[in-house]
């Protein structure tokens, strides 16, 4: 798979975990959200769902107001609604 700016694939052969990693920094804020290819059934299928979000954060963060150089609280709630319903 192409690599992705604030995707990143985890695959150790040791670790309880492979997936998907979305993780993006603005304004002094950082989101992230993991996308494990057993819930969403392959690699494919994790990716697809670790870019949808980072299309609709991408999307969010593009017209959101800062205060006093931070985000709002209303955008951050928006950001987290997304991530949790992913």
């Amino acid at each position: 798979m192409k690599s992705i700016k604030n995707l990143t694939r985890f695959t150790y052969e040791t670790a309880a975990f492979q997936g998907w990693r979305l993780s993006i920094s603005r304004a002094g804020a950082v989101f992230t959200k993991y996308f494990s290819d057993k819930k969403y059934g392959g690699e494919k299928e994790s990716f697809a769902a670790a870019e949808g979000a980072l299309t609709a954060l991408n999307a969010i963060l593009e017209g959101a107001k800062r205060v006093n150089g931070k985000h709002s609280a209303a955008t951050i709630r928006k950001i987290e609604k997304v991530l949790e319903h992913v």
